[in-house]
């Protein structure tokens, strides 16, 4: 696995410095645990999604063969970053089905049991970590790894570089920062 790992981030070094000729060669190796990270994520949209996993990949490979410039560090940088280009597909489709639209946060949680509930929580996350983004710009990386890419603490931590105990701590904080702004607001 280290040995793999060691040749997807070569590879990536060479794509990223200009060799198109890597190209096929890195996407054979990663294309197994892309298409698991499709699975993954598809595996929690509802049952008559039109999108499959295989179509998610086709449309994260043409947005991460247009990303290849980008300064990749690491093999798991590379699936970060690939999950969050799925992440942003998901949500990009969901707005454009007819239903889909703006949820309002105020009892978001009474919407859960109906059938789009997965789709309106979906855009309303996202619209949060939109809004996170803006100050908290590693808190919505560590979200990121660690729900849409399927990461663990440690393979986080090691990606990004911090203490194992410093990640946790700002995963909680994100944790926090997003169920306060779930929370439907009561007057007094």
């Amino acid at each position: 696995m280290e040995e793999a790992s060691g040749e997807v981030t070569r590879l990536l070094q060479a794509w990223s410095g200009g060799d198109r000729a890597v190209e096929n060669q890195l996407f054979g190796l990663v294309q197994p645990d892309l298409h698991r990270l499709a699975r993954r994520l598809m595996s929690s949209e509802r049952q008559d999604h039109s999108l499959q996993a295989t179509a998610l990949l086709n449309e994260a490979y043409v947005r991460l063969v247009s990303a290849r410039e980008r300064d990749w560090e690491n093999r798991r940088h590379f699936f970060a970053v690939a999950a969050r280009a799925m992440r942003h597909l998901l949500v990009d489709h969901a707005r454009a089905r007819p239903k889909g639209g703006k949820v309002a946060l105020d009892g978001v949680e009474h919407q859960l049991g109906g059938p789009d509930a997965n789709l309106e929580l979906g855009l309303a996350i996202d619209g949060l970590l939109e809004e996170m983004e803006q100050k908290h710009p590693d808190w919505v990386t560590i979200i990121e790894m660690k729900f849409f890419a399927g990461f663990t603490d440690d393979e986080t931590a090691e990606t990004l570089g911090i203490p194992l105990r410093s990640m946790q701590r700002r995963f909680g904080e994100a944790r926090k920062w997003l169920f306060e702004r779930m929370e439907p607001r009561r007057t007094s």
